[in-house]
């Protein structure tokens, strides 16, 4: 596959397993109380946190699973099925219910001054769904060139999240109650159809098709 055709694959799994449109009603829920320009620096933390995280896992994750005997192909596997439970979470409206709990918790149990890492970094952004795409990403995008790729792909939908939760206001009014579903079920339905693919790699990797 070519390095173009690898890179809007990985961006779209990307995008659509953190979905930085469905993460502006949260970070208005999380942030509430506080003025526009503590938002702004919460989410740039948020957000710049999340990013080195994920660069972490699409630099070291493979060795990380050889360190502990996982083949490739495996976490292919597994991380498929990972994917295809949140897309099913997206398409049936489970998952938004998940992080507004978890969003809930944050509130009492944690001081706002440490919510740009928890929840907003994790596990809003970089959940164990993206973290699981990013390890099955680089996989496919091999050599220097494909990890500075994938870095660069990261950054882009870091740069979309940054975006949304900027606006997160205008986001949430413009797509509304019906829009925000309209929008989750039809990620969801793609990113279902990602995740089958990853399993359908991982199972030609671990059987040598």
């Amino acid at each position: 596959m070519a390095y173009y055709d690898l890179a809007v694959s990985a961006f779209t799994t990307l995008f659509v397993t953190v979905d930085p449109p469905g993460l502006a009603p949260l970070f208005l829920g999380v942030t509430h109380g506080m003025t526009r320009q503590q938002r702004r620096l919460v989410a740039v933390r948020g957000v710049l946190t999340a990013f080195c995280i994920l660069v972490l896992f699409a630099l070291c994750g493979a060795k990380i699973l050889q360190t502990v005997g996982i083949s490739m192909g495996a976490f292919r596997i597994a991380g498929g099925l990972m994917l295809f439970t949140i897309a099913f979470e997206m398409i049936f409206e489970l998952r938004q219910q998940r992080r507004s709990r978890s969003a809930d918790a944050a509130i009492t149990k944690e001081h706002l001054h440490h919510i740009a890492v928890f929840p907003i970094a994790i596990p809003f952004i970089a959940g164990p769904g993206a973290l699981s795409a990013t390890v099955l990403i680089a996989g496919t995008m091999e050599g220097v060139a494909g990890k500075l790729q994938l870095i660069g792909v990261i950054a882009a939908v870091m740069a979309l999240v940054v975006a949304a939760l900027y606006m997160a206001h205008k986001v949430d009014k413009v797509l509304g109650v019906s829009g925000r579903l309209l929008l989750n079920r039809l990620l969801g339905v793609l990113l279902a159809a990602l995740s089958i693919q990853f399993i359908i790699d991982g199972i030609r990797s671990a059987f040598g098709f």
